[in-house]
């Protein structure tokens, strides 16, 4: 079972920027769909950004052209790459393999300890 390791998170002012990381445990080259996904306390999580190995890309919309998602397959990595972050934008960060580009839906098994974003001035 593919495992995923996030890192890059932290602690960042309103209108900075952050990029997280996303380290596999197996070759991604096999993973058709990537997913970055994002929990608050006491709501539900949520899915931010994806991508499929032909780089076709989604994007929730309250970060659509502020966030880039990004994948290395060679480096079993992939990256989100996140600017002018405001507070809404606070969260753990998970990534994950997802079903599909219609979906998105991630493997209940993959899940890592995810990162903390938290934007605050």
């Amino acid at each position: 079972q593919v495992q995923f390791v996030e890192s890059g998170g932290g602690l960042v002012q309103p209108g900075g920027s952050l990029r997280l990381s996303c380290a596999a445990s197996t070759s991604i080259f096999s993973i058709y769909a990537m997913g970055w996904y994002r929990q608050a306390p006491g709501k539900q999580r949520e899915l931010v950004a994806g991508i499929n190995n032909n780089g076709y890309t989604n994007y929730r919309g309250s970060v659509k052209g502020r966030f880039t998602v990004s994948r290395d397959n060679a480096k079993n990595t992939v990256y989100l790459q996140m600017n002018s972050l405001k507070p809404e934008d606070t969260a753990v960060y998970y990534c994950n393999a997802a079903s599909s580009t219609l979906d998105w839906t991630p493997n209940p098994r993959s899940w890592g300890q995810g990162t903390q974003v938290t934007v605050s001035s």
